[in-house]
């Protein structure tokens, strides 16, 4: 029976309190695929999880991470043998469902993703759950409607980990991206992903957002939610599309029908928890092709399991951005 370390999560005196652990094969979750960890990633709902912050974890104990990649060694699913190289991602993984700050971890094989030819299992984590996010995103604007030619896209959120890889991708797909940001500081950052221009969120005045503004936005990827998604319906041009994917600012949302019945705005929810599966593949396989961001490695810095208290803390307090894989083999 294999032991291995494992950053657990548990909850004491009605607080979170995480830490590493030594861990085994019996006290993983049931399922049918066993995998050996090479690596998982950071998400802002891993330090939420971790630290406390947000009610994320549904059952303690919990080993955290959302995310995994590495390599089968045992399965009993016809679909998945051992020595194939897999992603798993969201489900229940990391939050009621043992996740991958683990050497090993055990899922549902529906929950399996096999890691699309061109991507190694490194890339795939420098991706995660926020790259996957990213491209799902994309891909249900681009089912509705947006295309280069309509128009400029903002991101907001921009230097975490979902708006960095969208504005890569996006710049890759022919967009033009405006990045709007909190962090003025970044902006050589966002213009080195490929944003053409950079906005600061400080620039714009959210205590008087009209029912309908100026029309600047063809697209818009949101990971703020709160006034700033309602200040982005009210400036999409007709027939814009949004993609809500985050709540960083606030849950939130004050807005008036006017974009929706008078422009035709579509407000697309994104959920990267459960995408089908037919879905979940064909957006990895874009990952690995079309949608490849071009600067992965630039926004991406790995750290080992004992790095991790440190990672969570910047996140907690807005210190962090890009990507951050998680070593999980070493």
């Amino acid at each position: 029976m294999n032991a291995f370390t494992a950053y657990l999560i548990d909850q004491k005196d009605g607080k979170t309190v995480a830490g590493l652990t030594d861990f085994d094969e019996a006290r993983l979750d049931k399922g049918e695929v066993m995998i050996r960890i090479a690596y998982s990633s950071v998400n802002y709902k891993d330090a939420l999880a971790a630290t406390g912050a947000g009610r994320i974890i549904r059952r303690y104990p919990c080993v955290g991470g959302i995310d995994m990649a590495g390599t089968v060694t045992r399965s009993l699913d016809p679909r998945f043998k051992e020595g194939d190289e897999v992603i798993a991602t969201s489900y229940d993984i990391g939050v009621a469902h043992h996740g991958g700050y683990a050497g090993y971890g055990r899922v549902p094989a529906d929950w399996v993703v096999p890691l699309p030819r061109g991507l190694s299992l490194f890339e795939a984590m420098a991706l995660g759950t926020a790259g996957y996010t990213a491209a799902l995103g994309i891909t249900r604007m681009e089912e509705n409607g947006l295309a280069p030619r309509n128009g400029k896209v903002i991101v907001s959120g921009a230097t975490g980990g979902v708006g960095s890889i969208a504005i890569d991708i996006l710049t890759r797909l022919g967009y033009h991206v405006v990045a709007l940001t909190g962090k003025e500081d970044q902006s050589d950052y966002l213009k080195g992903l490929g944003a053409q221009e950079v906005m600061p969120r400080a620039s714009l005045d959210l205590t008087k957002i009209k029912p309908l503004d100026k029309t600047l936005w063809a697209g818009a990827v949101d990971n703020l939610g709160g006034d700033v998604l309602a200040w982005i319906a009210s400036a999409m041009q007709p027939d814009g599309v949004i993609a809500s994917i985050g709540l960083a600012a606030g849950m939130n949302l004050n807005t008036t029908v006017a974009p929706f019945i008078l422009r035709g705005v579509s407000l697309l929810g994104i959920d990267s928890g459960y995408t089908a599966m037919p879905l979940r593949r064909r957006v990895w396989e874009r990952l690995a092709g079309d949608m490849r961001p071009a600067r992965l490695a630039d926004m991406t810095r790995t750290v080992k399991l004992t790095a991790l208290p440190a990672v969570f803390d910047d996140f907690i307090a807005g210190r962090a951005h890009g990507r951050i894989v998680v070593d999980c083999a070493g």
